[in-house]
């Protein structure tokens, strides 16, 4: 399975900090923000990656390069002008899929959260999805954070997820950047085209082929220069650092 990982954002509440570095490249704990996340698909066994950029992505490509030194291998679809997530996705699909319209499962994520999430929980899931007749996903929750107390979608005893906005049963929570799609959902978005995952999540809930899982363990979504300095010192002062 191929990993996309999202790095095309500005990152305007991180400024001043991303006025001349790329979001993802921001250190915690002695190491970008982006190279957490790699290591921890290698540790997975999920070795195909590709990574987006727009801005300052030439930054991004010199520090990473060909993921050799990680034990990954890393192709880049640079967007010029950031694309937003599904505009993204619709112009790295040639470098996700050799036949999208086939139907692949991919993982992706965002390059700038923080977790302790383990991929590989997300194998036996990409399996089942990959043999379904109509393109599903499948999104990772968490409990929400104090910035967005309402949370996105509800997430039922079943793992179907819903737009209630006082749901009967489970409850609201948030996407956290993680998530499993199928190539079929993005074949019909011209490459180029700008955007926004927004349609597609609520066309899936819809059609009753989005489901999701929640995840109670480490999350953060790293913002603000303050909440960069908060976890690269809280990961700076670990044990055996």
């Amino acid at each position: 399975m191929k990993v996309m990982i999202f790095a095309a954002g500005r990152g305007d509440r991180m400024r001043p900090l991303t006025d001349a570095c790329p979001k993802p490249l921001l250190a915690v704990g002695g190491k970008p923000l982006i190279v957490w996340k790699i290591e921890a698909l290698a540790r997975a066994g999920l070795r195909d990656i590709v990574i987006n950029h727009a801005w300052l992505g030439a930054q991004i490509e010199a520090a990473l390069g060909d993921g050799s030194r990680f034990g990954v291998r890393i192709a880049y679809s640079a967007e010029g002008e950031a694309l937003e997530t599904a505009g993204g996705i619709a112009k790295a699909l040639p470098l996700l899929s050799h036949d999208p319209v086939r139907g692949e499962i991919f993982l992706a994520v965002s390059g700038d959260i923080f977790c302790d999430y383990d991929f590989r929980a997300l194998l036996p899931r990409a399996q089942a999805l990959a043999g379904a007749a109509a393109p599903h996903m499948h999104l990772v929750m968490v409990p929400n954070p104090p910035f967005h107390p309402r949370g996105d979608f509800a997430l039922d005893d079943h793992g179907r997820l819903s737009l209630e906005a006082e749901p009967a049963s489970g409850a609201r929570l948030t996407f956290g950047n993680i998530g499993l799609y199928d190539t079929r959902l993005f074949t019909d978005i011209v490459p180029g085209t700008r955007l926004a995952m927004t349609p597609i999540y609520h066309a899936g809930i819809a059609a009753g082929t989005a489901t999701g899982e929640r995840f109670d363990g480490r999350w953060e979504n790293v913002g603000t220069p303050a909440q960069l300095a908060e976890l690269d010192a809280m990961l700076s002062a670990a044990p055996g650092r």
